[in-house]
C-alpha cells in the first residue's frame, strides 16, 4: 500500500506540473494564467488529499480486519490448548489414583 501511495502521489504531482506548464505556454493574459494555475493547484491539492484520505481509510480497514483475524486465531489456539490441558490433567489424575491404589496394596 505504501508503494501505491508513492506512485499515486508521483502521478498527481506530474499531472499538476504538466497542467501548470501547459497553462504557462498557452496564449492568455498573465492574470488569467495565474488564476488558472491557482485553480489547478487547488484542485490537485484537494484530489491528493481525498486520495490520501481514502488510502488511509483502506489501510486502517485492512489493519482492523487483520487484527480481528489474529485475535480470533489466538482465541481458538487458547481454547484448544485449554481443552488439551484439561485432558492432560484428567489423565494425570487417573494415573495418580492408580498409583495410590498400588501403593495401598503394597502396604497391606
Amino acid at each position: 500500500m505504501k508503494n501505491t501511495n508513492g506512485v499515486l502521489l508521483a502521478l498527481l504531482t506530474g499531472a499538476a506540473i504538466g497542467a501548470g506548464v501547459g497553462i504557462l505556454y498557452a496564449p492568455d493574459e498573465g492574470k488569467k494564467t495565474r488564476k488558472k494555475i491557482k485553480s489547478k493547484l487547488e484542485d490537485t491539492g484537494h484530489e491528493i488529499t481525498e486520495r490520501l484520505t481514502h488510502a488511509k481509510d483502506e489501510l486502517t480497514k485492512s489493519a482492523t480486519e487483520q487484527k480481528d483475524k489474529f485475535e480470533q486465531k489466538l482465541e481458538d489456539a487458547i481454547s484448544t490448548m485449554s481443552y488439551k490441558a484439561d485432558d492432560i490433567i484428567a489423565s494425570l489424575e487417573r494415573k495418580l489414583e492408580d498409583l495410590k491404589k498400588k501403593n495401598a496394596q503394597l502396604h497391606k
